[in-house]
């Protein structure tokens, strides 16, 4: 029981003392590094958004196929 309230406490402390602690750090400046030169990832026609899409309604396609195809539960499994 005596540990049980140590943890408690400790927890408490740790808790409370946190927001304090995080306001009193020195405030880090982030910097981003220099680009030396940009891609041309998905490019200016779009192509890769095409494929994509494609990709994507033929899943949902499979996707209901396989949901209306399992919807055959009626019949018996012992004859």
């Amino acid at each position: 029981m005596k540990m049980r309230n140590i943890l408690a406490a400790t927890a408490a402390i740790s808790m409370a003392a946190t927001p304090a602690l995080a306001t009193a750090a020195p405030a880090i400046e982030r910097v981003s590094a220099p680009v030396a030169g940009e891609s041309d990832f998905g490019g200016e026609t779009g192509g890769s958004a095409i494929i994509l899409a494609i990709l994507a309604a033929a899943a949902i396609i499979a996707a209901i196929v396989v949901a209306a195809d399992s919807g055959n539960d009626d019949e018996p499994i012992s004859s």
